[in-house]
Order: C-alpha cells, then structure tokens, then sequence
C-alpha cells in the first residue's frame, strides 16, 4: 500500500560508483521514482539496467562540474553511493552540495555506507593505505593476486620484484585495461573479469595463478570481501588487507526509508524472500539432484544441522538452524536486514528425502502459516532428496515398495521384533551405531539369530561400506557414523487380522482371567482406534491389555493392578508375546491413574468395590471417554445400576453373555456351562 505522497516535490541523483548505487536505483525504478544516476565511467554506464525512469550521466566531474550539474538539474536530494575509497569524489560531491546550499538552493546530502559484514579475522594482515601494503610485499615470495582495482596499479608495480609476482583483476574496460599496460604488465597477468565473484571463483583463481597472497580492500558484502575471505582461509592463501575507512552516513536501508517518506512510494518488495526446504540426500554433496544443487548454489542463505552446511561449499551465509522455533525468529530478522533487498534466497537443508521421516513438512507448515498471517513476505516451496532406504535398497539390489520402513532415529520404536517378524523385509533409519547394537541384541535375545542384517555405513561418502552381519557381529560394531539397515527374513510369521489368543497361551497360574469368549466381545466393545491410550484396571493376568496392545503398536495400554503376583503375570506375558507398548502399573485404582496420559479408552474388569469412585475419577480425566465394563457378582451388576443414572452418557449398551463350553467325557461330548457375565459399554459425553 502507497504512502501518502509528500507535498514538495523532488528530484534525486544518484552518484553511483558501488553495487549497492546500482540496487538502490533498480529499486527506485521498480517503485515508479523518477532519478538520474551518475557514473564515472563507460562500463559503469553498460551494468546498469536501462529504464524509462532513470537518466544516466556518463563522466568524471570535479567540484566545480559537479556543482554546475546540481544548479542546472535543480536537484532537491543528492545520493552518495561512490565506493568508500573514493574519498576525492565524496568530499568533491559534498563540497559542491554545500555550496549550493550556501547559495540559497536548498539540497539533501545523503551518504550510503556499507555495513561491516566480515565474517573473519583469521588469516589477515591490516594496513592502513596500498602504499603500506606494497612495502610489505616487498619482503615475501610467492604469487599475488592483487583485487584493488586498476587505479592503484602504480603503487604495486613500482617494485620491478613484486610486479613480476602479480595477478591483477581488473573490470574488463578500456580504462582498466590501459592502466594494466601501462603498469608494464603482461598478458597472462591480467585477470579481466566483472564481478560478484564467488567463493568458488575465488578459489579456482587463486589455485590456478598459484597465490600465495590475496590482496583487497575492506570492502564489506556487496565489495564480495567475505567471499574472498573465505577462498584464501580454503586454500591457505594469505590476506592483506586495506582496511576500509571509517564512514559517515546511512546504511542502505535507511536511505530507502528516507526516500519511501520523501516520495511517498512503497520501496519495498512484498516478497524479498524465496524459501525452499531442499531435502539433500545421504549428505555428500555427489547425492544432490539438479534442481537441489542450484538451489544450494543460488542461495544468499543456508540453514540446517551443522554437519549438513560443512559438507556443501557455498557462498552462501550459512547458520546451524534446523528447528521452526530457531528459524521463524531468524527469518524475521532477516526480513527486516533486507527490507530493500532483491529476491534473498533461503535454503533449509534435510537430510535424506524432504517428506520420508524428514522435519520437512512440520517447518513447512510453521512457515506457511507466518506466510498466510503477514508475519512473513515470501514464496515456500519444497524440493526433494533421496533417502538412504532408496540408496541402500539400490546398492544391494532390493526393491523396497514391498518392504516395511521404520525410523528408530532419536526414538524408542515400539514392538520392533514385531514388526520385523511380520515382514520379509525391513528398512531400519538408525542414529547410529548403538542402535545397531541395540537390533543385534533384541534379535539374539529372542533366538532370531538366523536373520541377516545389511549396514549401509556413510552412504555416498568416500568411507561408504555395504556389509552383511548376524546379529551377534551387530552387537560388537564400535564404528559410530550414519547407518542405514536392511533386515531379510525368511520366516514370516503372518499377522492375525482378528484377536482372540486361546486361553490356555497366556501363563495364568491362580490368578482370575476374563475368559476368551468374553474377552472378545469386550474388546470389540471398546470401539478402538488408532493411537488410542487405554488403562486396564484390574489387569489381572493382562489377558485383555495384551490383546489390545497386539492389535496395533501405536495402541499404548495401562494395566492397572494392585496384586504383586497378578503384576509378575502380566509382565511375564508382555515378555511372552514381545509387546513393549503395555506399562504394567503396580498399584490400587483410582489412585493410580494419577498422573498418567489422558485415556481415550477404559476397561473395568475388576474394581475392588470401588467402582464408584473409578469412574468419577475417569470422568475428571476425559469426560468423552470410552468405558467398558464387566460384571460377575450381583453386587457388582446393582453398582452399574446405581451408577450409570449420575452421568451423562451416549451409545450405551449392557448384553448378557453367557459361553457353553463343549468337554469331551469319554466317548461323549458334553456342554459345560461357564458363569453368565454382563458387559457394560458406554461414552461419557461430558
């Protein structure tokens, strides 16, 4: 939305010797602000994008040119964007500002400053002017690559010695070019090339002359200074450095506020930032796809766990951010740094595939709803990778749609053996080593020592191993790095669409057991589903919590019992049938559902006379709750009565079940009746 415009008019010049005074009048285009921008040279004219608003002065001006041009043009603002070195023409433009304004012509005298973005000390030797540094090059060996520019050529070629040992990169221009030639310079010692030069750039120059020392200037981001830095620690190249003057003036960001309030234009892009959350495969940098790559490669930005940014070279500024907590309050401080900036490219790296067990689509929708609310201004997109499974499967030649997948990375995974036992094949993300250990362990312990694991050690890095293991040869790997695992198994033990375990499979011993029949009915009752948490109280043998934990493993089941050896029986029977989501609760209902999670689901098959209290305990916890009781004694049967009236409840139904058992006496077959029992089965709707 347009500010509203100011009243007086205005026009603006802008001296531009720097890429920021190009940006700042791209800016100003794009925002429909008329300007004329003044640059001293022929090439500076040529990098500049031409545009109906923008009127271009090509020269060099002294104070009395320049003050000529600000009479004649009647400009009201004048921006100083020449680059922080050229201190004559600053003072030149400044002097010729004052002057008019000593005469009665009223001019705003704007200076653009750079910020300070180095990013490194190491490595760097400061000097205050080119002539100090030049001395100091006197007293070394070895190559230079001299990146101050063409106009202080003199001062390093006045020493035959070193100005053999130079490499000079200059603007590809007549001008520069000249001065080059006339320095004595050959040739193969002028590196003619326009900038922004990246990390990589920097690199391939500096291995390619075979530099030894790295000569620039203090010259801030968009100078690329942090680049060569980066390229010279990299290689191990020396830096000399003129360090940068101190400046006066407004930051970038200011000055485009200073004009949004003077034109009444709305200068900023609504959408400076583009965001892509790159899943980047195994790690190596060889496991990019295409599109991820250039994605890495454009990117003004990367975040993602630390290992992740050292393993992929880019000149981009990268931060050690995987979390939405950590990058959302980032973002928005980004946002704000580049408030007049163009199309700042953030990258989120994931290992592995983006939507397979990825953090990927948790922070995509955290930043998609900053996005839709106005807290952010950017595009989102999401890029994928390829996962370890797909790079295992391939190595070993297995295909894996028709394999089970499980991640036990930073988790304990529920009734593993399990799932390992009901699949032929199984694809295991690890954290590493101790989780194969852990594997190797759970299947000797359960005498599964025949099943064959496959490790995928550092996939697609130079140490990559493929190797096969037993589970004994799982528990002593010590090596500790990244690990995806295949197990085959030639044993499938099929899963039961239904429950119902004989009676006579649990180990019982004296103690009380809802019976089969019952049991089945009971369950079926209960209307589960996925995910549900369910307290047994009065567990018994655990004869029901271990049906209802083998029906899923993301059922999660409380068994509540108060008797020592009732508790011991359940264990056992949790061990028995390898179900790790049962937590056996040694202790007397009500009392000990106190503090546990809030149940979606309760069975009651005995309530130790305390029924009543039970129950208003399970309403106080989830009043929406599902309950299904069981009752044998009459006594119990009047309860429910006496019960049921004092809360509110839906779908209520109580059944009488009575099971006829068939014996066999002798030659004859007999029925045997066991004891009627009533199942309650109703919904708090509370």
């Amino acid at each position: 939305m347009e500010k509203k415009a100011a009243e007086v008019s205005y026009k603006i010049i802008v001296f531009a010797g720097t890429t920021e005074g190009r940006k700042l009048s791209e800016l100003l285009a794009g925002a429909g602000i008329s300007h004329a921008v003044s640059v001293a040279t022929e090439y500076g004219e040529i990098v500049l994008k031409p545009h109906s608003l923008v009127t271009v002065h090509q020269g060099r001006m002294n104070k009395d040119e320049i003050r000529t041009f600000l009479e004649e043009q009647k400009f009201t603002h004048v921006i100083d964007a020449t680059h922080p070195f050229a201190k004559e023409v600053t003072l030149n433009i400044k002097a010729a500002t004052a002057e008019q304004n000593e005469a009665g012509r009223k001019i705003c005298y704007l200076r653009l400053k750079r910020e300070d973005t180095e990013q490194s000390r190491n490595n760097v030797v400061y000097f205050e002017t080119n002539e100090y540094c030049a001395r100091a090059l006197e007293e070394t060996e070895g190559n230079i690559l001299l990146t101050t520019g063409s106009k202080e050529l003199s001062k390093y070629c006045a020493n035959e010695e070193v100005r053999s040992r130079l490499y000079v990169r200059v603007l590809p221009g007549v001008e520069s070019l000249s001065h080059c030639i006339e320095q004595g310079l050959c040739g193969k010692q002028i590196i003619a090339m326009q900038g922004p030069f990246t990390k990589e750039m920097n690199e391939a120059v500096i291995r390619q002359y075979h530099i030894s020392y790295l000569v620039t200037k203090q010259s801030g981001a968009f100078g690329g200074y942090p680049e060569k830095l980066a390229a010279a620690k990299s290689t191990g190249a020396q830096v000399f450095a003129i360090g940068c003057p101190k400046e006066e003036g407004f930051l970038f960001s200011q000055i485009c506020g200073r004009l949004e309030e003077l034109c009444g234009k709305n200068i900023r892009e609504e959408e400076a930032m583009k965001l892509t959350l790159a899943g980047i495969g195994m790690g190596h940098g060889n496991g990019l796809t295409k599109e991820v790559e250039k994605a890495v490669c454009e990117a003004d930005i990367l975040l993602g766990a630390e290992r992740m940014l050292l393993n992929l070279p880019s000149k981009a500024e990268k931060h050690p951010f995987y979390r939405a907590e950590q990058i959302i309050p980032y973002l928005q401080r980004v946002q704000e740094r580049i408030r007049f900036a163009k199309d700042v490219t953030v990258v989120v790296l994931f290992s592995g595939d983006s939507g397979f067990y990825s953090g990927c689509k948790a922070l995509y929708d955290a930043l998609d709803k900053e996005i839709r609310e106005g807290r952010l201004a950017a595009s989102l997109r999401i890029l994928p990778g390829i996962s370890s499974v797909a790079y295992l499967a391939a190595c070993i030649g297995e295909s894996y749609h028709d394999a089970a997948i499980y991640s036990m990375h930073g988790k304990e995974l529920c009734n593993l053996i399990h799932k390992i036992r009901r699949s032929p094949k199984t694809f295991l993300l690890t954290s590493g080593v101790l989780d194969i250990n852990r594997l190797g362990r759970m299947l000797t312990e359960v005498d599964m020592t025949e099943y064959e694991i496959v490790t995928g050690y550092q996939l697609s890095y130079t140490e990559q191993r493929v190797e096969r293991h037993t589970p004994a040869e799982c528990c002593e790997l010590r090596e500790e790095g990244l690990y995806t695992c295949f197990v085959k198994n030639q044993h499938v033990t099929e899963r039961r669409l239904t429950h119902g375990i004989a009676d006579e499979r649990f180990i019982r011993e004296r103690v009380p057991m809802t019976k089969e029949e019952v049991r089945e009915v009971s369950i079926c009752k209960l209307h589960l589903r996925e995910k549900a948490i369910v307290y047994d109280i009065g567990s018994g043998t655990g004869s029901v919590a271990v049906e209802i934990a083998g029906l899923s493993d993301d059922i999660q089941v409380y068994a509540v019992e108060q008797k020592e050896e009732a508790a011991s029986l359940i264990e056992q029977n949790k061990q028995k049938y390898e179900l790790q989501n049962i937590v056996v609760i040694k202790a007397e209902a009500p009392e000990a559902l106190s503090g546990l999670p809030i149940a979606t689901h309760a069975f009651i098959g005995g309530s130790g006379g305390r029924l009543r209290e039970i129950l208003a305990v399970l309403w106080q916890i989830n009043p929406k709750m599902r309950i299904v009781m069981n009752a044998v004694s009459m006594e119990t049967i009047c309860e429910i009565k006496e019960v049921l009236p004092m809360y509110k409840t839906k779908e209520e139904q109580i059944v009488q079940l009575q099971v006829n058992r068939v014996t066999k006496a002798g030659s004859h077959h007999l029925m045997r009746a066991e004891n009627p029992v009533w199942i309650c089965a109703f919904e708090f709707c509370g």
